[in-house]
């Protein structure tokens, strides 16, 4: 299976989303904003970092950029899966790819912990601990869009550290094909890391593109 990993200028965890994948069998490819198609990839995924250094709002400005409409035809072709890390769950929601935002937390800090996770995908549920690195990380969304939103929510907080709505951690598309974390689960996969738990995430991500 091919992986594309998209950086942006301020991306910064694309060696180790390779690392994991390569880990996984994919063969990958690091492609940059300008990319203007993904169709020959398996899965795309948006990796953790400041794109653009967050200026204006987190992901705010490289939902401008060209592979931004390269994925919107990725996703309209039905080719694969996304998923996006962090900054890329940011992006994925600005781009409106994702229903909600991910805003400032409660508390105003940049927060780097270790996190207990309740994760509920597709007959699985396991209590986790992945790796959280953010500063606007509170998910919202609007008031009509609550119900939906509960019902696709994978991941949540257990112990809720940024005020995050419903404690929701991770959500995916109706068709499950498009996937945002703030956890950053290829800091937890490796013995040199924050322990394993994130080989969770990425077998979810396995599964669902040998779904189809």
């Amino acid at each position: 299976m091919k992986a594309a990993l998209v950086v942006f200028l301020g991306t910064n965890c694309e060696v180790e989303t390779k690392a994991a994948l390569e880990a996984c069998l994919f063969e990958c490819d690091y492609v940059d904003s300008n990319t203007c198609d993904l169709l020959g990839y398996d899965c795309v995924f948006l990796c953790g970092g400041f794109s653009y250094g967050d200026y204006i709002r987190s992901g705010r400005l490289a939902k401008f950029t060209p592979v931004i409409g390269a994925l919107k035809k990725y996703i309209e072709a039905q080719r694969g899966v996304v998923a996006g890390i962090c900054n890329g769950f940011q992006i994925l929601c600005e781009a409106h790819f994702l229903k909600g935002a991910l805003l400032e937390n409660n508390s105003s800090r940049f927060i780097c912990k270790n996190t207990p996770l309740r994760l509920e995908f597709s007959g699985i549920k396991k209590d986790i601990s992945l790796q959280i690195a953010h500063r606007e990380g509170k998910y919202v969304c609007g008031k009509k869009d609550f119900d939906e939103v509960k019902s696709m929510a994978f991941l949540k907080y257990i112990d809720n550290p940024n005020g995050s709505y419903f404690d929701i951690a991770g959500l995916y598309d109706k068709e499950r094909r498009i996937m945002g974390l703030m956890p950053h689960p290829e800091r937890c996969f490796f013995a040199n890391c924050f322990g394993f738990d994130g080989r969770e995430i990425f077998k979810i991500i396995k599964d669902e593109i040998k779904r189809g």
